[in-house]
């Protein structure tokens, strides 16, 4: 993060988190609660090192720092994450087309197992099929590497369109995922099996070419702020918080600071998701697929894509 984008965030968040004048104890400045925040996330150390470096209590060291987890989400969720129109959705749209020459995509889709220490009193409640202990990270990207938190259950996507001039045939706008995820109208994920024909390989390796922004994105989140390294040694309600305050400061940092790559050169620390059903995917969805297919094969096809199945 750069310091212009470190002033301007402070800014932003200063008034919430700015201490009781009135104290008669020494107040820790909104500036020294920001940087020991964004040195936790960015570094993955832990609270007992933040205690002997900042000569501090370890209470409250975990105290401001998710109290500047919450201001952050809640400042910067509607600035670098918000709810997209269907302008945003058609532009989403062209970059897709763009860079991963996937047209009518507006979104990758993924989820990730973010690991936590056994929580007090949970039982078994957060504990997953690959037995450890974890929250569930379910995004959506764009092509330039950022994140879209949906909550609302409309995403306002366009409607359907032809992707050749003069073509009769429509085709939805979707969102491109793996196969732990089941078939929609608007959610494709790429063909099974192993003894594939021509046709669908190609299929699938088109709809990598789109799907693996979100799998960069998780990547260059988790080599970014390192606390994602480790299993979160806090209780449910700071780790969402956490997680939450990291993916806006992902997006955050990323448009006001653009690309860099040194730090995402290694795989993600994130634990994929993995299909719990088999169910048959619904007819008006493979129809959809098909057509994608038959593009992609034929007036949509790229020069390369024959020497990389």
């Amino acid at each position: 993060m750069s310091i212009k984008s470190f002033d301007d965030l402070l800014e932003q968040i200063k008034q919430e988190i700015v201490a009781n004048e009135n104290a008669i104890r020494y107040c820790i400045s909104p500036e020294e609660k920001l940087i020991i925040t964004l040195r936790y996330l960015a570094s993955g150390c832990s609270i007992s090192e933040l205690h002997y470096e900042y000569l501090m209590g370890k209470s409250t060291a975990a105290a401001l720092i998710h109290q500047v987890c919450k201001v952050i989400w809640r400042k910067l969720k509607n600035i670098v994450m918000s709810q997209p129109t269907k302008e945003k959705w058609l532009e989403i749209s062209k970059g897709f087309e763009q860079n991963a020459k996937f047209p009518n995509c507006i979104r990758a889709l993924d989820g990730k197992h973010i690991r936590l220490i056994h929580p007090q009193n949970s039982g078994s409640l957060y504990y997953n099929y690959k037995h450890f202990f974890s929250l569930v990270l379910m995004a959506l990207c764009d092509s330039n590497y950022c994140f879209i938190w949906l909550i609302e259950k409309t995403l306002n996507i366009p409607e359907p369109r032809s992707i050749i001039d003069n073509d009769e045939i429509k085709l939805p706008y979707v969102i491109v995922a793996d196969e732990a995820f089941g078939m929609l109208e608007n959610l494709m994920r790429p063909f099974g099996g192993n003894l594939l024909s021509h046709e669908k390989k190609i299929y699938n390796y088109r709809h990598t070419l789109a799907r693996r922004y979100i799998e960069c994105t998780f990547g260059i989140m988790s080599n970014k702020w390192r606390i994602l390294h480790r299993p979160l040694d806090v209780n449910i309600e700071f780790a969402q918080d956490i997680v939450k305050a990291i993916c806006v400061l992902h997006n955050y940092v990323r448009i006001r600071d653009g690309n860099s790559y040194e730090e995402t050169l290694f795989t993600a620390p994130l634990s994929n998701l993995t299909s719990s059903t088999t169910e048959r995917a619904i007819r008006v969805a493979e129809n959809v697929r098909v057509k994608f297919m038959n593009y992609f094969n034929n007036e949509g096809s790229i020069e390369w894509q024959n020497r990389m199945i």
